[in-house]
């Protein structure tokens, strides 16, 4: 454990250190393409973070190699320097993206290409644990086709998901927490060492995540752009297909009897290709929404808009930064919930913890939708749209004709005009509201495709 938490505190200074070199490198090579009508942000924000985070990872494998327990990953399997192949090519994509814009289909083509480059060196899906039936092994063929679409689909569901500062960032960590925890279990609890090289992806990609947050928690100074989701997209499918086609599930021998047995009975604990997906649960969530939402209306689906789950948080009301939270809270609930239920998956307060968080979220995605009032005493608590609003100090009357008497005779002047109104600042919403509710100046309906 200590040398992961070593790798991991060194990818994330890694990647914070170099961040604010790349930024300045972004800002002289022009990567500050202008704002389009589905951005959220007001400002030009130079692009290529990624850089950073690639940096990162390599710093993370070096260092790896040349530790006790962790270089015999390096030696007993290739995985790593599949990885490291994979993630070069669709780092390379990524920055010319960034830089002069790719088309949709060359982009895709670029992912599979590096999804096939990790095949070829031995990352990839070698058998699947079915309930009721056991390990199936693939063919060839049905594992690189399996592995392709496994990494196509992460990487885009993380591309779909950056659309606010920090969203898929702090979101890609929270998987990578959870994804550690159940890696690190696999090995470390059974002694399954074809689990390693996951749990070392895993310990990487929360480091490099960690470690560019800062730069671009809101208000950002820097994004990620196409080379840093996408990079962290393959690395989290990279460490889920690792521990699906390298892990027995039947070496675990958590129960006697057949192999057909306890591959049912302990589903709950060992069944890995679901992981991936429940981690990513919400990006995915997005991903198949927009494919319906854009083919439905006869576009593509690589065809930008502003109907992405974020993009409606916004629209209801919550601000910038709540919408953020919203986005964690639900991706930590599903992945840390998968996690825990691997554990134990027959525990009554468990079901009740799930529910009972469950309607937490509920209520806090429909917090725009009504004002609360708290009590007095508890108003310095609480943001200024619950307060209740000081009613206006009465106006003591006075007769008439004693105003006439004190005041002096009005002099005339000429009229001037009313001062205008200082404008409202714009970007203000949810709790720090002062004028209009919506961060976007211009209503436009959900669906709309700008």
């Amino acid at each position: 454990m200590r040398e992961y938490l070593l790798t991991l505190c060194i990818v994330a200074a890694v990647t914070y250190l170099l961040t604010g070199p790349v930024r300045k490198f972004a800002i002289a090579a022009g990567a500050m393409p202008e704002i389009r009508a589905r951005d959220v942000h007001r400002e030009p924000t130079p692009r290529l973070g990624g850089i950073a985070m690639f940096g990162g990872l390599c710093a993370g494998l070096l260092v790896a190699a040349h530790l006790t327990n962790l270089k015999d990953v390096f030696e007993t399997s290739n995985e790593p320097r599949a990885l490291l192949s994979g993630a070069g090519l669709i780092w390379l994509l990524g920055v010319l993206d960034d830089k002069w814009g790719v088309d949709a289909l060359i982009k895709l083509g670029g992912q599979m290409i590096a999804a096939g480059v990790m095949v070829l060196q031995g990352l990839t899906i070698l058998w699947l644990p079915v309930p009721g039936v056991g390990p199936v092994s693939l063919t060839p063929w049905q594992g690189t086709l399996l592995t392709v679409a496994l990494v196509v689909i992460t990487i885009n569901a993380v591309n779909f998901v950056d659309g606010l500062d920090g969203l898929a960032s702090g979101m890609v960590c929270i998987a990578a927490a959870a994804f550690f925890m159940y890696a690190y279990r696999i090995w470390f609890g059974y002694g399954l060492e074809a689990a390693a090289p996951a749990t070392l992806f895993a310990a990487v990609l929360m480091g490099m995540c960690l470690g560019f947050l800062p730069h671009n928690a809101h208000p950002a100074r820097i994004f990620m752009g196409d080379s840093g989701s996408m990079l962290i997209g393959l690395v989290l499918a990279a460490g889920a297909i690792s521990i699906t086609g390298q892990v027995d599930p039947d070496a675990m021998k958590l129960f006697a009897g057949s192999e057909t047995a306890a591959v049912h009975a302990t589903v709950p604990v060992y069944i890995p290709l679901l992981l991936p997906l429940t981690v990513i649960a919400v990006p995915f969530a997005d991903l198949v929404l927009a494919i319906v939402r854009r083919t439905w209306r006869g576009q593509s689906p690589f065809a930008a808009d502003r109907g992405h789950l974020h993009h409606r948080l916004l629209e209801i009301g919550h601000s910038h930064s709540r919408a953020v939270l919203i986005m964690y809270f639900w991706s930590a609930l599903i992945a840390f919930g998968a996690v825990a239920y691997s554990v134990n998956s027959a525990g009554v307060w468990f079901v009740l913890a799930i529910v009972v968080l469950s309607g937490v979220g509920l209520v806090l995605l429909l917090l725009p939708r009504f004002t609360p009032r708290v009590p007095r005493w508890a108003e310095a608590f609480v943001p200024p749209r619950y307060r209740r609003r000081a009613a206006a100090p009465e106006q003591i009357a006075q007769p008439a004709e004693a105003v006439q008497a004190t005041e002096p005779a009005p002099v005339a002047r000429p009229e001037e005009p009313e001062p205008a109104p200082e404008p409202v600042p714009a970007g203000l919403n949810g709790a720090t509201a002062i004028g209009d509710r919506s961060r976007f100046p211009h209503r436009r309906k959900i669906g709309s495709p700008q």
